[in-house]
């Protein structure tokens, strides 16, 4: 369409002008809004495509805009003293509101550089849509990285989602669009339309949204996370303290949409925070973890394909909903650990996926930027502005709502370029190995910022492989995590507990082989949710005997993790022996507790969580040899192990028997005990056991009286626990 002006000033605008009605300007502002057009005057100059005639508030009079172009553009002459404040316009409510493009930008040139340097750790304050005031005026400012578009435009309720209407403008070379719209306010849905230079048209959600719409709907919503009032000062204070010193974790690992259901409906996070804030206290819990609450699109996905990383997920309320979660859970003394997954993301068209119609946030090419085993992206961790987005992610959950821990998922997936592939779908490192050298620089650079921004988080790593030095520091050549699930003891440990009884003791070296390495990291000891999927069966699913034996099986499996070096973590149902795999789609089996067995076993777990609390022997400097002992671990044909457990104040003997056979007279070789007392016994008839337990404990002595060691009663399928003296 060839564009006629009505006016020889506006000769020199054609070209733009003729950009705007196709969506195709990349500086809108430049010739929308208000500008001089000579010492005396300046011009006001809006667009409102269709539109036959147009009206606007100039110094408090309604007066009319001279149409100079028939497709819609309009202009009206002021005093040049004029500013954004003395003119309104008619938004497409009805309602009158400053010019949107009458504005400086707001994403500025610090701003940029620092975003092109992967370094602006306040990126989540400056990047997205966010209500603000601006020169002034309330609004909300929308910005959005798309370096290969032609154009972007806002589209949502404030403009009845018409990409015409309020065209971004770019900041050049850091690729970033920008516009501010004065007069929104929270709630107000919205997308972004980019035009690609591929000449698709993409309808995306914002990468940066604090909140979005309940699934299937896909749009962000504007929303403020500033507002909350905290009150866990106490709690910060103390976590700060925390970091020169050794404490017991007892991790609850938790899926908000199945722990508790509201009939076939979702808890809010305020319901969940108090029903969930008394069971843990209940239970001995001192930490939850959370599966991701990130917004995301696919319930099965349980939260790791993640589409809104900045937005909790909106199933079960606001974002405010969630920090009066988190608050709660601090002033009942519980911490927040938060899965968090940096490795890939899925490919929903709204979403990350072709950002701006180009490989943005992921590679290329597939060889490195496509995940085979879960048929997701894999980010591009070498490009700055996608480690940026990802590390001002991690510290907006640390600062703005308060988390207490970030659980990475699927570490290994990013350290190695092979994983999951077979020889010729992966591309090496420039020195030919197989290490994901970008990954592991991001890693350093995570954790490195979380410490040095948020003292007392902790970064917790789901690492699967040998990778040495997870949890060792930066500076001494490791990736810097506070600590590491210990798979190799988890698959050790049920492999060994899934064999029958009678075949265990040729398999002793399972249970001894963890403490090789038990303290070359420090680790964190877990049966969690990937234990209970899949096929895998519960845990009570796993154990091998009759109905006795399972539940004595699985009294032996809890206590003998509290009794092994590491913090601990267990998924939710594990403690009440639900039967079933878990399923998102359903609650635990509460029902479960009427029975006298299943409600045995959750007293056993409740006051292992408090003894293990009590006694600093099990988690006083666990991450040190110093804290563990061998007694006797060659005993593989009774299948019975011995260790002591130590602080500076008291030591504990723990004794596990993995067979259902009684010894009524067994001697554990104990030089020097002069006395000894039972504390713990998962045979105890409160928790489902057969009562065997040691009512005194024989001191056995040599010829010239001198303890040698000890000789007690060891109860079938059972962990014993004393207390010693030497």
């Amino acid at each position: 369409m060839t564009v006629t002006i009505m006016s020889t000033r506006h000769t020199g605008l054609t070209d733009q002008i003729h950009q705007i009605m196709d969506c195709n300007n990349y500086n809108p502002h430049a010739i929308l809004g208000l500008h001089p057009i000579s010492e005396d005057e300046k011009v006001i100059r809006l667009w409102r495509p269709g539109a036959a005639d147009l009206y606007l508030e100039v110094y408090g009079s309604i007066v009319q805009a001279n149409k100079i172009h028939h497709s819609g553009l309009f202009e009206y002459t002021v005093p040049s003293q004029t500013t954004l404040h003395d003119y309104r316009i008619f938004s497409q409510n009805g309602m009158l509101t400053n010019d949107p493009y009458a504005f400086w930008p707001t994403f500025g040139d610090v701003d940029q550089y620092l975003f092109a340097k992967g370094v602006h750790y306040q990126l989540y304050k400056k990047m997205g849509g966010r209500l603000t005031t601006h020169q002034g005026v309330d609004g909300a400012k929308f910005t959005v990285w798309a370096p290969n578009a032609t154009s972007v435009s806002v589209v949502g309720d404030m403009n009845n989602w018409d990409g015409r209407l309020h065209q971004m403008r770019s900041l050049g070379a850091s690729g970033v669009w920008e516009i501010f719209i004065p007069g929104l306010e929270e709630g107000v849905k919205y997308k972004f339309e980019i035009h690609s230079n591929n000449k698709r048209l993409l309808i995306k959600a914002d990468p940066y949204a604090l909140y979005s719409e309940l699934r299937p709907a896909t749009s962000s919503i504007l929303m403020s996370v500033e507002r909350f009032e905290w009150h866990d000062q106490a709690w910060m204070e103390k976590r700060q303290q925390r970091l020169q010193q050794s404490y017991p974790m007892s991790i609850y690992e938790v899926h908000l949409g199945s722990w508790k259901k509201n009939g076939e409906h979702f808890f809010n996070y305020r319901a969940l925070a108090t029903a969930l804030a008394q069971y843990c206290k209940e239970m001995g819990f001192n930490y939850i973890e959370l599966l991701p609450v990130q917004e995301h699109p696919l319930d099965e996905s349980w939260g790791y394909q993640v589409s809104g990383y900045y937005a909790v997920t909106s199933r079960f309320g606001t974002p405010e909903d969630f920090q009066y979660f988190v608050n709660y859970m601090h002033q009942h003394g519980i911490g927040v650990i938060l899965d968090w997954v940096p490795g890939h993301f899925p490919q929903d068209d709204f979403s990350l996926s072709r950002y701006d119609g180009s490989a943005l946030y992921e590679h290329s090419d597939p060889r490195q930027g496509w995940h085979p085993h879960w048929h997701t992206h894999i980010f591009n961790f070498g490009r700055h502005e996608v480690s940026n987005f990802l590390i001002a992610n991690a510290l907006f959950w640390c600062q703005e709502m308060h988390i207490d821990g970030l659980r990475v998922d699927a570490v290994a997936s990013m350290l190695y370029l092979d994983y999951g592939r077979n020889q010729g779908e992966w591309i090496p490192n420039k020195y030919g190995g197989k290490e994901n050298l970008e990954a592991i620089e991001f890693i350093k650079h995570l954790n490195s910022v979380v410490h040095a921004h948020c003292p007392g988080v902790l970064t917790i790593a789901e690492e699967s492989t040998s990778f040495t030095g997870v949890t060792h520091s930066i500076d001494h050549g490791g990736l810097g995590f506070d600590l590491k699930w210990n798979m190799g003891w988890m698959n050790d440990t049920l492999r060994y507990f899934n064999t029958d009884p009678l075949y265990r003791h040729y398999h002793h070296n399972q249970l001894t082989f963890g403490l090789i390495y038990a303290f070359s990291e420090r680790f964190s000891l877990v049966f969690s949710h990937d234990e209970v999927v899949h096929g895998k069966q519960s845990l009570l699913g796993k154990m091998p005997g009759d109905y006795w034996q399972k539940f004595a099986n699985l009294r032996l499996l809890f206590s003998y993790m509290i009794c092994q070096p590491g913090k601990k973590l267990l998924f939710m149902g594990g403690e009440i022996g639900e039967w079933h795999e878990w399923s998102c789609k359903q609650q635990i089996n509460w029902d479960l507790l009427q029975y006298p067995i299943h409600k045995g076993l959750q007293q056993l777990v409740k006051d292992l969580n408090f003894f293990y609390a009590y006694h600093a022997a099990l988690w006083e400097d666990d991450f040190s040899y110093a804290t563990f002992q061998w007694v006797d671990f060659a005993d593989y044909k009774n299948s019975v192990i011995s260790y002591l457990r130590c602080s500076n104040n008291e030591k504990l003997l723990c004794v596990h028997n993995f067979t259902p056979t009684y010894h009524p007279h067994y001697f554990v070789a104990l030089p020097d005990c002069t006395y000894a007392e039972e504390v713990f016994n998962t045979d105890d008839i409160a928790y489902g056991g057969s009562g065997k337990v040691n009512r005194s404990i024989e001191c056995v002595r040599n010829y010239d009286d001198r303890a040698i060691g000890l000789n007690m009663a060891i109860a079938p399928l059972a962990t014993m626990i004393f207390k010693i003296w030497q």
